[in-house]
């Protein structure tokens, strides 16, 4: 039996189920746990589910034609990921998707998806509302890569995610925030001898 109680009550600050929307909904939730290393979801194939994150860490990058791995996000206890394109489009991802830590996520298939926002439309406002904070997010995310220099841009994230230091390696943190290892090692460093 999983425990879908915190990820409800966070659905709640948004819209009222009914008592048989929650049912619906928790139905259609396939558990899954993942090891730390192994893929969720891999570059040059469909995304078949919706991913919620109910613990763990995992990693979202892009691998370029180099061979260099660009980490474009992270996903905590809480958050929902998976790549919406290849999701909402069923064309390949050119993403890929694996645990930094041991996870335990909740899987929402395509079709379920499809079929929850049909049977119960306030699941589109919820969903809706989900994609806006997204966009919002990459958004700032974009403006301070343009605007602040890179140690305003890790004071930032780390501000922003306080707790992600624990699960990620330092060259992800590093390529999340568009430097090197060496550089992020340097501005650390730098923190530090203040």
């Amino acid at each position: 039996m999983i425990n879908t109680s915190v990820l409800l009550a966070s659905i709640n600050r948004h819209i009222t189920l009914e008592p048989a929307d929650i049912v619906l909904f928790t139905t259609m939730l396939q558990p899954a746990q993942i090891k730390q290393g192994e893929f969720i979801e891999t570059s040059g194939t469909v995304t078949p589910h919706f991913i919620h994150v109910l613990s763990g860490c995992l990693m979202t990058y892009y691998s370029d034609k180099n061979g260099h791995d660009h980490v474009i996000q992270f996903a905590m206890a809480g958050w929902w990921t998976g790549d919406l394109h290849s999701f909402t489009e069923q064309v390949p991802s050119i993403y890929s998707t694996r645990a930094l830590a041991d996870s335990e996520v909740l899987y929402l298939p395509k079709a379920d998806m499809d079929r929850l926002l049909a049977e119960v439309p306030k699941f589109e406002r919820f969903f809706r509302i989900l994609f806006q904070n997204s966009l919002v997010t990459h958004q700032q995310r974009i403006i301070q890569n343009f605007s602040a220099n890179a140690e305003e841009r890790y004071e930032n994230f780390r501000k922003k995610y306080p707790s992600l230091e624990q699960y990620v390696p330092l060259k992800y943190i590093a390529s999340y925030l568009g430097f090197t290892p060496e550089f992020l090692s340097k501005i650390r460093r730098k923190q530090l001898d203040r």
